[in-house]
């Protein structure tokens, strides 16, 4: 490590237990019109979100927290100046990478959000297939009505970008125990959905249990392919090697009722509409990654 590097790093690590907020207040009380629209869009229609006794989805936890456009005013100088010295030091981008969350207590409609975050950890110099940079662990305690309610762990990697003399690879989908089964199918070719065994609710992404009545029994369905877009993005940015921006990601609705998030291709990506059919098509990005995507209008295929 060169003495400049080994400087930088030093001075990075000072900023660690230094405020990254203080004294946050959320914009918003939790409010039945936000979790409603949170289930909505992720499809959950589990009961206790609902009713006069309604509580939030515990992931919510940082939806509470959040200062849109306008951002917030509690944030610190200190995690400025952080963010300033990886700048300087050609480290001017920046992918989150995780997250992880800890529930205390139910958060209710009425209850008044407040925060405070430190810098937890800023990582040695890590090199990875985006780039060389640094690993930033921010942990935000969070009170509802002043009493503890969570704690949101945000990790980001500020990195310089990685150079390229030839187009990358798509990145590979993480598969574990949950979804193993999923990718199996969609090797042979086949969209599979959950169905719950115990009221036979359907569900997508794959989970360990069901949102509608938790038992963990399933089976799976395959789908039959036909879709619409439900809604859709156009991604400009940020430029990653693999693609090429500008192309829409759609959140595509099926006709069993479950959406899934894939690429719309067939059209170009300013003529992608809300309520477009498309039509599942697995296609094959290499000899090992095979992913299902969407085509517009009827035209599909395997």
């Amino acid at each position: 490590m060169s003495d400049g590097a080994a400087e930088l790093e030093a001075r990075l690590k000072t900023y660690e237990g230094r405020a990254a907020a203080v004294a946050g207040v959320g914009k918003d009380p939790v409010n039945e019109p936000m979790i409603r629209h949170w289930c909505e869009a992720m499809g959950d229609t589990n009961a206790a979100y609902t009713g006069p006794d309604a509580v939030a989805p515990p992931t919510m936890l940082q939806a509470w927290t959040m200062g849109g456009l306008s951002g917030h005013e509690g944030r610190s100088d200190a995690y400025d100046e952080l963010l300033g010295l990886l700048d300087e030091a050609g480290c001017t981008s920046v992918v989150a990478t995780d997250c992880e969350q800890e529930y205390l207590r139910p958060l209710r409609p009425g209850d008044e959000i407040t925060f405070d975050a430190v810098i937890e950890s800023v990582s040695e110099r890590k090199t990875t297939k985006l780039g060389t940079g640094h690993f930033v662990t921010t942990r935000m305690d969070v009170r509802a009505n002043g009493e503890p309610a969570g704690t949101h762990r945000f990790r980001i990697l500020k990195y310089a970008p990685a150079r390229t003399r030839s187009k990358a690879g798509r990145p590979r989908p993480v598969v574990n125990r949950d979804n193993a089964g999923f990718w199996e199918g969609v090797g042979r070719h086949q969209l599979l959905i959950q169905r719950c065994g115990g009221c036979g609710t359907l569900r997508f992404p794959w989970l360990p249990g069901c949102g509608a009545c938790g038992s963990p029994e399933w089976d799976t369905v395959e789908a039959s392919g036909e879709g619409t877009v439900y809604s859709y993005v156009v991604m400009h940015h940020p430029p990653f090697p693999a693609f090429d921006p500008p192309y829409a990601v759609g959140l595509i609705e099926l006709a069993e009722g479950v959406r899934i998030v894939s690429n719309v291709i067939g059209v170009p990506y300013d003529k992608v509409r809300i309520g477009m059919p498309v039509r599942l098509r697995f296609e094959r990005y290499d000899e090992e990654l095979v992913l299902p995507v969407f085509r517009a209008g009827a035209e599909g295929g395997r």
